[in-house]
């Protein structure tokens, strides 16, 4: 067993490196953009349009048990690096055809995959390098590359894409090599801590070796009550905003007839960003549960003030509109930051990789149920309203069920 005070802490280097690859698997969130630049000659319909992020969505959220659990075993430099080659090759695909099947393969199965491998390999081997006191901010942190990564994302897709310069198909193969090589590269910096290895312990000072954790494996993860209401929470938080994500551009489009596209994107993402990083710090200080209460009722103002921009109203305004975006994107990002940081103050860190994929298939399914509703439901009735009111009322519910939320009885006792 290495001795903390011999080990030197690669903590940071961990987390830049992972920040950066979770810059590049941000691609996901630049979709509203790349949608919306699809060709009228191409037939796709909106729903159609949505079905590549969905099933993307919904795969992201399902690899992340299998790479979580991987990542667990051979350490996260071999799956974040799987994890890079899966979303370049899927892009690659992509953009070998104008079909809809080919982008569901290439950019929802392949893409969505490599998004699962790379994003379970990102936050787990950063937070073992620090103390408990900081697993917020550090989940925050790593987290909040992904979430960001929409503000250069968003301008540079919105400019590629354009007929006169790229178009879509060519934009797709540009940033699948790009972002092949980019995590590939980075992937190489991550590094777990060694068993035993205390966070607490100084350099240069004797300490005691950490107290084991009370650590739960995966089963007995998924035979406590807790874990349940925490999917059920993490699905109505996220599939709100990505409801909103995914058709940020068309929402302004169409409800508030402005062609604002990626400034709304990138106005969401810094949001986004903020979001994660702040709910972090916040999370550390009052408490995992009051800081998902105060998200989870912010987001259903901002989803009911949204559902309200129509054209000539106030809340139509373009500058109004980018902070409803921001604020959208901010409470949405928060999820991603608080729920793995509360699967580790509830599970331990030994199967956190695993334990938080499980947790994290609420993101995924909640992403494709309400992405995929809020284009169908538009098609039939030309509104988004359905998907908004229907949001709200999970949101609500998700903030009742923290009053239930309580931490799960020690392992042994569960046991």
């Amino acid at each position: 067993m290495d001795s903390s005070e011999t080990v030197k802490n690669r903590g940071w280097v961990v987390t830049f490196a992972a920040i950066g690859i979770n810059l590049a698997l941000g691609i996901l969130y630049s979709w509203s953009v790349i949608s919306k630049a699809i060709p009228k000659d191409w037939g796709w319909s909106e729903s159609d349009k949505s079905l590549p992020y969905a099933a993307a969505c919904l795969v992201f959220s399902l690899m992340m048990v299998p790479a979580g659990r991987l990542q667990d075993k051979i350490g996260p430099r071999i799956v974040a690096t799987i994890g890079g080659v899966l979303v370049g090759l899927g892009m690659i695909l992509a953009s070998t055809s104008t079909g809809l099947l080919m982008f569901i393969l290439g950019f929802g199965v392949l893409a969505g995959t490599g998004f699962g491998f790379g994003y379970a390999s990102s936050t787990p081997p950063a937070v073992k390098w620090f103390p408990k006191e900081k697993v917020g901010l550090i989940a925050g942190l790593v987290v909040s590359g992904f979430g960001l990564a929409s503000v250069y994302i968003a301008p540079l897709t919105d400019y590629l894409t354009k007929p006169e310069h790229l178009g879509v198909s060519k934009t797709m193969l540009v940033l699948g090599i790009a972002f092949l090589l980019v995590v590939t590269l980075l992937s190489q910096l991550l590094k777990a801590p060694p068993p035993g290895y205390n966070p607490n312990a100084k350099a240069g000072a004797g300490s005691a070796a950490a107290a084991p954790a009370d650590d739960y494996t995966p089963g007995e993860v998924l035979r406590t009550p807790q874990f349940y209401v925490l999917w059920f929470m993490y699905a109505c938080g996220a599939g709100a905003g990505l409801m909103v994500i995914g058709k940020l551009a068309a929402i302004a489009k169409t409800q508030a007839s402005l062609d604002l596209g990626f400034v709304l994107v990138a106005a969401l993402a810094i949001g986004n960003g903020a979001g994660r990083i702040g709910s972090g710090i916040l999370s550390d200080r009052i408490g995992r549960k009051q800081t998902l209460l105060i998200v989870f009722l912010v987001q259903t103002v901002m989803i009911f003030l949204l559902s309200r921009a129509t054209a000539g109203t106030a809340l139509a305004n373009p500058g109004v509109l980018c902070v409803l975006s921001a604020l959208v994107g901010a409470n949405y990002g928060a999820n991603l930051a608080i729920f793995p940081s509360v699967t580790k103050d509830f599970y331990g860190l030994k199967n956190f990789g695993v334990n938080y994929g499980l947790v994290f298939t609420a993101w995924g399914c909640g992403g494709f149920v309400l992405a995929f509703a809020a284009g169908k439901a538009y098609d039939i009735y030309k509104t988004f309203a359905i998907a908004y009111y229907g949001s709200m009322v999970l949101l609500v519910v998700a903030a009742a069920l923290t009053f239930l939320l309580k931490t799960p009885k020690p392992r042994s006792a569960a046991n």
